[in-house]
């Protein structure tokens, strides 16, 4: 299962970590240098949740990030489930 985020379909990004090296010019220093570069991940905040549906009379399972989680809270759960099923998401 990939890592991606039901309901704002967040997913993976790349980017770079950077190593330095030198002392901060507000310590006194000349400065910071970046010596190395290399290439990461940064991974979505992902956990599985299970969602109550009162007009179902069911739980449902969903795969969601932390502000999907606070869409759920503002929207309720029965507008988002809408919203993913008329988007053609089976749920």
């Amino acid at each position: 299962m990939s890592k991606v985020c039901q309901v704002t379909g967040r997913k993976a990004s790349r980017g770079y970590k950077y190593v330095t090296r030198g002392i901060a010019k507000k310590k006194k220093g000349i400065g910071l240098k970046v010596t190395g570069k290399t290439k990461r991940r940064f991974q979505p905040n992902l956990m599985k949740k299970r969602i109550w549906l009162p007009s179902e009379k069911r739980f449902v399972c969903l795969r969601l990030s932390c502000a999907a989680l606070r869409t759920i809270e503002k929207l309720g759960p029965e507008h988002v489930i809408n919203e993913l099923r008329a988007n053609g998401q089976k749920i």
